[in-house]
């Protein structure tokens, strides 16, 4: 073996290469080498070598190695040379490919750089196609928005356009048949054309044409302008043009446009009036103890079931005689609060007892109902205290309000005539029912409800809710808040021309958007009568006022109030966001004023910019919007509306407003204190109108507890509302006598914050049956003072939402332990929840308070009572119901499954008539239910399963089966068959008729659903008769009832408004009194307009004085009146007083001034004095010429009368 560079000689030595690789290592090659055979014979030769061999032997054997040697190193050379030749062509090789690697490297480079270009390309084009396709939604969306507002444009002019040629043609036709009669229709003896009782002669025989009613029918400039208008809308006093109350232009047909005019009229309602509690104030002696002891015991239980039943809360209020005058403020509130008081009397009386009385029964004796118990001995006689009480009592009683209940029997048999007086009052002068027994009265209301309102179901507590949050922001003081800019720019901006954006109304948490907007809404209401305003203030989040689905469907309502037919109203959640707009863009295009939408605290809703999403989409022209929020949680798409938002209050407005709140308490601040109040208000955080006005309620209201030095200094360590209202939590605490007291303000402040929408005052008293009655008012007046909590619906709730923040932090460890608190309201709920009967608090509370304790079980065990799930659904709370199931994990068909196997086990145990009834009831229900869920083929078998109970347990044509057949008749709507039901409403309609009447609103409401059903098949002739019938009957029993299509609200506010002007003497209390004698002047109750006209016109004069324009208009509505009653003397004499009054305060060419002249004239000619109505006719045309113009459609009204007065008197001086 050798190598290619160096061989091994025999003595080991390396033979180094001598015509080496310049001098490199030697590199080992393996190189085998076959010896010589002769070689190999002398290399194995056994034995020792001889010494002394040939010296020739052993140089041969040196030249055999030589040559070998020689050989190997030739074969060497090649060997290396060939290597070394294939070295150079690897190197060539690599040089070509590194050349190759490079241009390969730079086309790769620029392929990258081709492909990054290519791909942003790409990208834009994408981008612009994604915008492309986004402008085509829109456009899409607008276009599609366009044809329906076009084509709402286009129905209603072509059927203004028939309704004229119709009525072209019946004048037409009136007016042939009349000229072939011989009758003159321009006759001398009554053609004023705008008279409103104008006569016509035949063979000289005369007969009314045509009678209405002559009160406020002048039209203004406005309708003049617009003479398509058939309804103004209602006009006030104050208007610059005469119009006579608020019902000009409105005969009495037009009732729904009259109810429509009261509605928007809004006074100063008492929190009283609105209240949800029914509170008797009891006033008794010690004589009379026993009775009320066996009053309270025995019977307050019973009135306050029945209130509940017909939900509203029952709450006595009493004072012992003992702690009375401890107490004298709180007795003043809560009998002003007071929905009855209750005197009992027998020998003795004392100061608290007499103060009292005189305070309830003689100087607000016209706030509440009264009854007087007068407990009389053997021989009837009385002391000389309690006669001369009873003496004020019966001088201050001049309409004799007061029932007397006169006993001498058993203390036990008074209790008893107390409680049925106490229960005739409440349901019939507080609650407005005229039934015995409380049962079938709650039937009543129930049947009633959907009678009136169709399909619609609605929650009036949510109503109320809303109307006392409106009124209550009202009735605070603002005048000190220099509001008024605000609500200039306010005006400013709804004045805009269209199209506009919803108006942003921003601010910091407690800046006064709520107070700014309530107080904009009731000064709008009065300069713009014409407009209609929608009004939602979202309370606490989480709680009912907060609900989307509930705050759209409210306001659809409210929208709907405006139309025939409630029908059409869906009551899936994601329709009724869906359909708002719509029925939006329908009133819009008929109403002839503005629509304004008021959304207070909108951030507070959950999800609100997806929920809200109809904000975004162009609004009808005559539509504002505006919505208010807080500056942090504002969505960001809405930052781009036009904004207005809220400073915080400057020195001077800080100062006014602790100076009037200081003032109003008997109290005043030194220079020193105002110094340091006015150095403290100077950030942001210290002057918003929250802060500002806890800290002014505070300086004022401790000044019993600590110096008013003291109290300042401790409230002025306080930098924001949040310590304040903490700090305020702790002075209220402070300020409670006991430790009792202190554990029940704090729990009861943790259980209204943990419930859903707030604790009444007689739950609050079941919670802590220690708690007496005296010390809960004097609690709750004084939170309510430092505004930290209110009383809403019944319901203690927090004013603000700071002060629910406030407590959480102060006593819930921040909302750690407010689990707890939600454990005892399910507890106490869940011990009200009966098999047959539910309240709508317990449907309220418990499902809301299991749920957000994540109890799945127990809350499908509480949706699973059939009667919690049909109270929520009945008023209208169908999407918190779905929400409820959602939560379990049921779907739909789950859910219509678990109600049916529910009512069958129930079912087993019906065994009575009345049974019988609620299960035909909940039948109904769930068929109605699963309908508006869209599942129609499971809710055909509940409907037939209640068609069949009522059949066999009442009678086939009892009312009830009608209600079967009609939401039977609604599932075949729904699955386009109209021949079953045609068939099904008509069988209603039968029933209906057979059972009510002709004229009954349950008719009315089958005749509606025909005239669907007929339009639905193009039988347009014959809906139209339909639609008539109802429209009448409607309109009839509107006038009946004194409601608008069966909602009781509107009673409820009539009777508020005539309670309203039983308090001081006042310019709006004289303008409502003027209004309500206009509404039942509309209703021919004429002794009652009578009343309320003449009482508003005595009450302006003690106002205004004896010659102010509003005097000279309740003269003229009542002079109306008397000519109504054909008592034309004391009408004439009213007229020429009015008249005299115009013609010194006004300008000699107001229109008010020509409209009393022409009804003057109007009566100077129907008593035959021609010449004293010749002059009043020329100056009323000369009056009309300057206002109007000459070509004015007025002007040629009046041309027309002076042409006639003149035939008439032309005729008189011929026949003399």
């Amino acid at each position: 073996m050798g190598t290619a560079s160096s061989l091994v000689s025999p003595g080991g030595e390396v033979i180094e290469d001598g015509y080496g690789g310049d001098g490199g290592e030697a590199c080992e090659i393996p190189v085998e080498v076959k010896p010589k055979a002769r070689l190999l014979r002398s290399s194995f030769r056994r034995g020792p070598r001889v010494i002394g061999a040939s010296f020739k032997s052993t140089g041969s054997v040196d030249l055999e190695y030589a040559a070998e040697y020689e050989r190997l190193r030739k074969e060497y050379e090649i060997f290396r040379v060939s290597k070394n030749n294939e070295v150079a062509s690897m190197q060539r090789k690599e040089a070509k490919l590194d050349e190759e690697n490079k241009r390969l490297r730079a086309e790769l480079q620029a392929l990258q750089k081709t492909y990054q270009k290519i791909l942003r390309e790409k990208e834009a084009a994408l981008e612009a196609k994604y915008q492309a396709m986004e402008r085509a939604v829109t456009v899409e969306h607008d276009r599609d928005k366009v044809k329906r507002q076009f084509k709402i444009f286009r129905e209603t002019k072509e059927k203004e356009i028939q309704d004229l040629l119709r009525a072209k043609r019946d004048l037409e036709a009136k007016l042939q048949q009349l000229q072939s009669q011989g009758i003159y229709v321009y006759s001398p003896n009554g053609s004023d054309s705008d008279d409103n009782q104008t006569t016509v002669t035949a063979g000289g025989t005369q007969c009314e044409y045509w009678t209405g009613g002559v009160l406020g029918s002048e039209p203004s400039m406005g309708s003049m302008m617009q003479l398509q208008q058939t309804f103004r809308g209602p006009e006030f006093a104050h208007s610059l043009i005469d119009v006579e109350g608020p019902f000009a232009n409105v005969s009495r047909d037009d009732w729904d446009a009259a109810v429509a005019s009261l509605l928007q009229v809004s006074p100063h309602v008492p929190q009283a009036l609105w209240s949800n509690t029914v509170r008797c104030y009891l006033i008794s002696t010690q004589d009379t103890k026993a009775e009320l002891d066996i009053f309270i015991k025995k019977h307050s239980s019973e009135l306050r079931q029945m209130c509940e039943c017909l939900g509203h809360f029952y709450l006595n209020v009493y004072f012992p005689e003992e702690t009375a005058a401890s107490y004298i403020t709180e007795r003043k509130q809560e009998i002003e609060k007071s929905s009855v008081c209750v005197l009992l009397l027998k020998s003795t009386v004392t100061s608290s007892v007499i103060e009292d009385c005189e305070e309830a029964f003689v100087r607000n004796l016209d706030g509440h109902s009264l009854v007087l118990y007068l407990r009389t001995e053997g021989d009837g006689g009385l002391t000389e205290p309690i006669r001369q009480l009873l003496e004020k009592v019966n001088t201050a009683d001049k309409a004799a309000k007061v029932k007397v209940v006169d006993h001498s029997g058993l203390a036990e048999d008074g209790a008893n005539l107390i409680y049925t007086q106490l229960k005739k009052v409440i349901k019939q002068e507080l609650l407005g029912f005229e039934g015995a027994d409380a049962d079938s009265k709650d039937a009543v209301v129930d049947e009633g409800h959907e009678e009136d309102s169709g399909d619609v179901l609605w929650d009036l507590h949510d109503e109320q809710e809303q109307i006392e949050s409106y009124q209550q922001a009202c009735n605070s003081t603002a005048s000190q808040l220099g509001f008024q800019k605000y609500i200039d720019r306010l005006n400013d901006m709804i004045a805009a021309p269209p199209p506009t954006p919803p108006l942003l109304v921003s601010g910091g948490p407690g800046s006064g958007k709520s107070l700014l907007l309530s107080k904009w809404v009731e000064l709008q209401q009065k300069q713009s009568p014409n407009s209609l305003f929608l009004y939602h203030f979202v309370g606490r989040p989480l709680s009912t006022s907060s609900e989307p689905v509930l705050i759209i469907k409210r306001l659809t309502v409210k929208l709907l109030q405006h139309f025939w037919s409630l029908s059409g109203l869906t009551m899936d959640p994601s329709k009724t966001l869906e359909e708002f707009p719509r029925w939006l863009e329908r009133l819009s295009a008929r109403h002839q004023g503005n629509i304004i939408i008021i959304i207070d605290s909108i951030d507070q809703i959950h999800q609100a910019e997806r929920h809200m999403k109809w904000l975004i989409d162009p609004l009808p022209v005559n539509v504002r919007v505006v919505v208010s929020v807080n500056v942090e949680t504002c969505p960001q798409a809405w930052r781009l509306w036009p904004t207005l938002h809220l400073d915080p209050l400057s020195p001077r407005e800080v100062k006014s407003v602790v100076t009037a709140e200081c003032q109003s308490m008997g109290l005043k601040l030194t220079k020193d204190q105002e110094k340091k109040l006015e150095r403290h208000c100077r950030s942001a955080s210290t002057c918003n109108a929250s802060y500002v006005t806890l800290l002014a309620r505070m300086i004022a209201s401790d000044r019993c507890d600590l110096s008013l030095e003291k109290s300042l200094e401790q409230c002025l360590l306080c930098q924001d509302s949040m310590s304040l209202y903490r700090l305020a939590l702790n002075m209220t605490l402070r300020s409670l006598s006991t430790d009792t007291e202190r554990r029940v303000m704090k729990e009861m402040l943790c259980l209204v914050f943990a419930s859903h929408n707030g604790v009444s005052e007689s739950e609050i008293l079941d919670f802590f049956p220690e708690l007496e009655l005296p010390v809960l008012s004097f609690l709750l007046h004084r939170l309510n003072r430092l505004c930290i909590t209110t009383l809403r619906c019944g319901l203690v709730t927090f004013q603000h939402l700071q002060a629910c923040e406030a407590v959480r932090l102060e006593f819930l460890s921040g909302g750690s332990s407010s689990a707890s608190y939600r454990e005892k309201l399910i507890h106490y709920f869940s011990q009200q929840l009966s098999q047959d009967r539910v309240t709508w608090r317990v449907a309220d509370e418990l499902p809301w308070l299991l749920q957000q304790q994540e109890e799945q079980t127990k809350l499908q065990l509480c949706l699973l009572n059939l009667f919690v799930s049909q109270n929520l659904y009945k008023r209208g709370h169908f999407s918190e119901l779905l929400a409820y199931w959602q939560h379990v994990g049921k779907d739909k068909s789950s859910m219509a499954t678990e109600y049916f196997d529910s009512l069958k086990n129930y079912e087993k145990s019906c065994e009575s008539e009345e049974d019988m009834t609620k299960l035909a009831n909940l039948y109904e229900t769930l068929g109605r239910f699963l309908k508006d869920l869209g599942l129609p083929s499971q809710a055909v078998a509940p409907l037939h399963r209640s068609l069949e109970i009522r059949e066999t347990a009442l009678d086939p044509d009892h009312p009830s089966v009608a209600r079967s057949l009609h939401q039977l008749a609604g599932v075949y709507v729904k699955w386009k068959k109209y021949g079953n039901a045609e068939q099904l409403y008509k069988q209603a309609l039968e029933i209906s008729e057979n059972a009510f009447g002709a004229e009954h609103p349950s008719v009315a409401r089958e005749l509606e659903s025909l005239a669907v059903l007929y339009q639905k098949q193009n039988k347009y002739e014959q809906a139209e008769k339909l639609k008539k019938r109802s429209v009448k009957i409607r309109q009839k029993t509107a006038r009946q009832k004194g409601h608008m299509y069966g909602f009781t609200l509107l009673r409820r506010r009539a009777l508020q408004l005539e309670e309203l002007t039983l308090g001081k003497d006042s310019a709006d209390s004289a303008k409502t009194l003027n209004e309500l004698g206009v509404l039942y002047y509309l209703q021919n109750n004429l002794d009652a307009a009578k009343v309320f006209l003449t009482r508003s016109l005595e009450m302006r004069q003690r106002v205004f004085g004896p010659d102010h324009p509003d005097c000279a208009q309740s003269l003229n509505n009542l002079a109306a009146l008397h000519t109504e009653r054909r008592e034309y003397e004391t009408a004439e004499d009213m007229y020429e007083r009015a008249l005299e009054i115009r013609k010194k305060a006004l300008s000699p060419d107001h229109p008010s001034l020509a409209y009393t002249l022409k009804h003057l004239a109007m009566l100077y000619k129907r008593r035959g004095k021609l010449e004293k109505a010749v002059p009043l006719y020329e100056l009323s045309l000369e009056i009309r010429e300057k206002s109007f113009g000459p070509k004015h459609p007025s002007v040629a009204t009046a041309l027309v009368n002076l042409a006639v007065i003149y035939c008439q008197l032309v005729r008189h001086l011929i026949m003399d």
